[in-house]
């Protein structure tokens, strides 16, 4: 089995921070959101990795190729498609990486809680009937998704499976609140349907059209529902909701270049990586503190990122995500549910708010009111 990740999306819900970066490389907990998907594919034992690139190909391949966190070895395909005309669309461009092998698609700016490695050993299952198989969660808002309508109600309880009866993309008047996840199974009778299919309203050929077409043909098609989160990060607070949830499963470390001053004070799971500096600070975990780092007279909050080369002085983060290279000096007023780009600087002027919530591009610099 091969896996598929689409890493092209230009992010345009994270500008400006997207501007300069490829949204797939925003991190969670220090690492980009892109890893996490590398992370469940090899979980589930797939070492042929294509992703699918766009305008950002440099950097998505540079950081890829450069990473050595995976236990086994991992050979990626970076597979260039000129414009994003939609799921289907990567598909056919994937074509040649993919030949008739299955595999699974997973979009790279997506994180899911359950693990993929049980669904891919049914999926490779000798007696497998299922052209597709494909991942839902209920979720309060069904018309702003593709949505499944099942073939019997038993399929709606978390982790139970049952085939699709249909699905429908964004619908005003929704069927079920089962919306589709961003990782789907495919065998290769995936490739005839999206040649069969024609491009949607929008201009682009939906995976959602494809698997429909499936159905159409008869060809059975299975749902799995979550029994964990799963979160599109294409939204600020999107972001800090799945750097919540990688934090929670944190096991405090501190790495032995880094300094941890007598007068500094640590609690809960605190991740300090290499080279970091605290000093006369308190960092409540659970939280992440980046290489090269220099946290004094701060205070971080449970909840909070902070990247490397980062410098916090004289101020409180929470709930936050401080990208590489930024600087938060002397801010009176605590810095919360915030995504701070690379280089920002942010410091105290006149005059002064109560409170601050920030989303700023890199290279900006912001000045805040003090109390």
């Amino acid at each position: 089995m091969k896996g598929l990740i689409l890493s092209g999306g230009k992010g345009t819900r994270l500008r400006p921070l997207t501007y300069t970066r490829a949204k797939q490389l925003l991190p969670l907990a220090n690492r980009p959101v892109l890893f996490y998907a590398i992370d469940a594919l090899v979980e589930a034992g797939i070492s042929e990795i294509g992703i699918i690139v766009g305008d950002t190909f440099a950097e998505i391949e540079e950081t890829v190729s450069s990473a050595t966190c995976w236990d086994q070895e991992v050979a990626f395909e970076f597979i260039h498609q000129p414009q994003p005309l939609g799921l289907a669309h990567a598909v056919i461009t994937a074509e040649p990486f993919l030949g008739a092998d299955p595999f699974v698609m997973f979009l790279g700016d997506n994180l899911i809680g359950d693990s993929l490695a049980p669904m891919a050993r049914e999926f490779l299952a000798a007696d497998n009937p299922y052209a597709s198989q494909i991942l839902l969660k209920r979720v309060a808002n069904p018309s702003q998704f593709g949505v499944a309508e099942l073939e019997a109600d038993g399929g709606e309880r978390p982790g139970a499976a049952v085939r699709v009866r249909r699905l429908i993309e964004k619908p005003k008047d929704p069927p079920s609140d089962l919306a589709l996840v961003g990782v789907y199974f495919f065998d290769q009778r995936i490739h005839t349907a999206t040649h069969a299919i024609k491009p949607s309203a929008r201009g682009e050929l939906e995976i959602t059209d494809a698997i429909q077409w499936l159905i159409d043909q008869r060809q059975a098609v299975k749902a799995t529902v979550l029994d964990s989160y799963w979160i599109d990060t294409g939204k600020m607070e999107d972001i800090l909701d799945a750097n919540r949830q990688v934090l929670a499963r944190l096991e405090p470390s501190i790495d032995p270049t880094a300094h941890i001053a007598p007068d500094a004070a640590l609690s809960g799971a605190v991740v300090v990586q290499a080279g970091a500096r605290i000093e006369n600070s308190v960092i409540r975990g659970p939280a992440i503190i980046g290489e090269r780092a220099v946290i004094r007279d701060a205070f971080i909050g449970p909840f909070s990122s902070i990247y490397h080369d980062v410098q916090i002085e004289g101020s409180e983060v929470e709930y936050s995500i401080v990208l590489e290279h930024a600087r938060i000096q002397n801010v009176q007023g605590r810095i919360d549910q915030s995504l701070i780009g690379r280089y920002a600087e942010v410091y105290t002027a006149p005059p002064r708010p109560r409170t601050h919530r920030l989303m700023l591009g890199d290279h900006s610099t912001t000045g805040l009111a003090p109390h």
